[in-house]
């Protein structure tokens, strides 16, 4: 099966095939480092690092650029009322940015290019549009004269009217007093008094949104490349105005395939600080969320709908994610005593080949996390198991027999989970053993003598304490208590 994915632009699912024969070039448009990354950051740059993944892991050589957006009205007014500069917030944040990415397990970009550091790339852009006649200037400004561009909005298929809306609170009256047509946009605004401002051919200023990744595209990765990905509140009018300017300089497609991502909701409602549902990646993390359990939890629902971030959800990938983590922790932890090589033998089981299979059918179908997801479960049930019976007791010497036959299981599981970017957060940990689970089953026969002797009371106060230690106990048919440790 050939990977298939949905194009904005066409509005299809379409069989992907990169211009250059195993070699795909990507675009990701950036944060603005104004502030900490949140949920919405997260829930993008995971679905993108798994598409990255997954196109190396299928043999493709990747080239993956994100930019920065470091010139930027939230920056200057952040640093006004820090007291500090453009430069001194910008570089904080992107040190918390690259610190929230590699606590997700998100893979660093190829190239991380920054506005700042693109001003002659975007001055020579602009430059080049303006001699086009498809920009003018006006008072210092320079704007992209839209209605040059005759398929301008074919991304988002937005009306006129629905333009306008979208690039509501981008522009002032006297702003407006310049341009020649209501929806043209900023290439360059002139500097304002006590700004930090860059020369230019039309006078101190700096650039405007659009044109800065326009200009790190061409720079980085050429005319036309083959992916460029964003959060579907970038279509319009971001990636709408990076493709009418780009595409009115070369005559070429910016882009062969546009990605975005749905957005996320916190309790139904559309995350936002003014709702005080507003969440950062460091938050989160902080209060004890595992950077797996949240990459699981994003993983779970298809990469263009709505995710919505409750707290029930996110404890149901808790739980998810233990026995996953149980699973791809087990050859960590007991590897060498049960005799697993470091390179066995490959195996060619019918049930391994096939789950393999369903792995890539699931991620060649518009990136179906979810079912590859489903896949990894299902490879982790007997090494969970396994897992279980070594935590309550069983020696590595009993469980070596059952233990050969899962080894190639456990190596499959592990290459899988790793296209998906998740890694075992316990396979460094020290294995409880076996004294830890003799002690645990001798207080799960103090239960049963408990409530033999009808003294409930202490009985459900030995579970409770078990519970309190991560440990959840099983009652079974025949009076059989079994455990796992959470």
């Amino acid at each position: 099966m050939t990977l298939r994915l949905t194009n904005t632009l066409s509005r299809r699912c379409e069989p992907f095939a990169p211009l250059v024969p195993g070699e795909v070039s990507i675009y990701c448009c950036g944060v603005t480092v104004y502030d900490l990354c949140h949920l919405g950051h997260a829930r993008s740059y995971i679905v993108w690092d798994v598409l990255r993944r997954y196109l190396l892991w299928s043999g493709y050589a990747v080239t993956f650029v994100q930019n920065f957006t470091d010139i930027d009205d939230k920056i200057l007014k952040r640093a006004e009322e820090e007291g500090s500069s453009m430069a001194v917030v910008s570089e904080r944040n992107i040190a918390a940015f690259q610190a929230d990415m590699a606590a997700l397990h998100i893979l660093p970009a190829d190239r991380m290019p920054r506005a700042t550091r693109s001003l002659d790339a975007i001055r020579q852009l602009i430059g080049e549009l303006e001699a086009k006649g498809a920009a003018y200037s006006a008072d210092g400004d320079v704007y992209f004269a839209v209605m040059r561009q005759a398929d301008y909005g074919k991304l988002s298929g937005r009306t006129l009217e629905e333009q306008q809306e979208g690039a509501s609170g981008r522009t002032n009256e006297a702003e407006e007093a310049r341009k020649r047509h209501p929806f043209d946009f900023a290439l360059w605004k002139g500097a304002k008094p006590g700004e930090p401002s860059f020369p230019s051919p039309w006078g101190p200023g700096r650039p405007g949104w659009h044109i800065e990744c326009s200009a790190m595209v061409r720079e980085e990765l050429g005319t036309t490349i083959d992916i460029h990905l964003g959060g579907a509140d970038l279509i319009f009018p971001h990636h709408e105005n990076e493709i009418a300017q780009s595409e009115a300089a070369s005559g070429e497609p910016l882009a062969r395939y546009w990605l975005h991502n749905g957005m996320v909701n916190v309790g139904g409602e559309k995350m936002s600080k003014s709702l005080g549902n507003f969440t950062t990646i460091r938050a989160l993390l902080e209060s004890g969320v595992s950077p797996m359990t949240l990459r699981l939890f994003v993983l779970q629902a298809h990469y263009r709908k709505p995710l919505d971030f409750t707290g029930e959800a996110l404890t149901a990938a808790a739980t998810g994610w233990k026995g996953l983590d149980a699973a791809l922790g087990l050859g960590e932890r007991h590897g060498a005593a049960l005799g697993w090589g470091a390179e066995p033998a490959a195996d060619d089981s019918e049930a391994l080949i096939e789950a393999r299979g369903r792995f890539a059918a699931a991620m060649d179908d518009d990136l179906n996390t979810s079912a590859a997801v489903a896949v990894l479960f299902e490879l982790a049930r007997p090494l969970r198991a396994l897992a279980n019976r070594l935590e309550r007791g069983d020696t590595e010497a009993d469980a070596a027999d059952e233990a050969a036959a899962l080894e190639p299981r456990w190596r499959l599981m592990g290459e899988l989970a790793g296209v998906l970017g998740l890694a075992a957060e316990t396979a460094t940990e020290p294995a409880a053993g076996a004294a830890d689970g003799a002690a645990i089953q001798e207080r799960i026969e103090a239960r049963k003598s408990a409530k033999a002797a009808r003294d409930f009371a202490t009985a459900d106060r030995i579970r409770s304490e078990l519970a309190a230690e991560g440990i959840e106990l099983i009652d079974r048919p025949g009076g059989v208590t079994d455990w796992v440790r959470g």
